[in-house]
């Protein structure tokens, strides 16, 4: 199960009242930084810009691919560990506006940790250090440290061999 907090909201569906959870400035903000980041070649300025401005926690030689959208309202909740490579036009997510709620989770990669292009990693997913995740997965559970997951829906498996 996916570590989420949720919210309850009346009214119009939560994602109409956005505003009253976040502020219109922080999410303009880090709408403009993430938009710069995404085109951004060098990754040792991307992940600069990513920690500075938007509390990103960044571990050393890891690499955003063009196009990684880290969420653009909770961003700081999303921890990144060392060494590890995110796949062109990822979607990392910490935040879900449903109907009548809205959910927070941390999103927490671990080191050494590949994730290939196309991926959406939900809120409140841990993904284990030595991972490796497919293309176009929708990693909506945990991953364990060393698993190999691919697919949608996502199924894991235990990897016996350390290289491809």
């Amino acid at each position: 199960m996916r570590r989420t907090k949720r919210y309850k909201v009346e009214g119009a569906n939560s994602l109409w009242n956005v505003y009253k959870t976040v502020s219109f400035w922080k999410t303009f903000k880090n709408t403009a930084v993430i938009e710069a980041g995404r085109l951004m070649p060098s990754m040792k300025l991307k992940n600069w810009l990513y920690r500075t401005f938007l509390g990103m926690q960044i571990g050393s030689r890891t690499a955003l691919a063009y196009k990684v959208v880290p969420d653009i309202m909770f961003p700081e909740y999303i921890a990144i560990g060392n060494n590890s490579i995110i796949g062109y036009n990822t979607v990392i997510l910490a935040h879900e506006y449903l109907i009548d709620e809205y959910r927070l989770g941390k999103v927490i990669i671990g080191d050494n940790v590949m994730i290939g292009a196309n991926c959406t990693v939900l809120p409140g997913v841990t993904i284990g250090d030595g991972a490796i995740v497919s293309a176009a997965t929708l990693v909506h559970r945990d991953v364990p440290p060393g698993a190999f997951a691919g697919g949608n829906p996502m199924q894991i498996k235990e990897r016996t061999e350390k290289s491809f």
